[in-house]
C-alpha cells in the first residue's frame, strides 16, 4: 500500500469523527488522530501540548489504547476550565 494511499483512507476515516464532533456526547471519547486534527498538529507537539496542560490529559483504556473526553476536549478548545 502506498504512503498516499494509506494517508487519503486515514483521512476518510476520521472525517465522520471529526464533522460530527459537535454532536458526540462529553462523555464520548476520542482516539489520538482525532484529536491531532482538532488541535491542527503532530504528534509529538500534541503531547508537548499535554505535558504543558494546554490539552487534557488522555484516559489509557487496557494496555495500548489511549483516549481523550470530548466534554474535557469541547472546554479546552474553548478556553473554559
Amino acid at each position: 500500500m502506498s504512503l498516499e494511499h494509506q494517508s487519503s483512507k486515514n483521512n476518510l476515516s476520521l472525517t465522520p469523527t471529526l464533522e460530527n464532533f459537535d454532536s458526540l456526547p462529553d462523555a464520548a471519547h476520542v482516539r489520538q488522530p482525532v484529536v491531532e486534527a482538532l488541535y491542527a498538529c503532530s504528534s509529538a507537539t500534541l503531547w508537548r501540548y499535554v505535558k504543558a496542560g494546554t490539552i487534557p490529559e488522555p484516559k489509557r483504556f487496557g494496555g495500548r489504547i489511549t483516549a481523550w473526553n470530548v466534554g474535557q476536549l469541547r472546554n479546552s478548545l474553548t478556553g473554559a476550565e
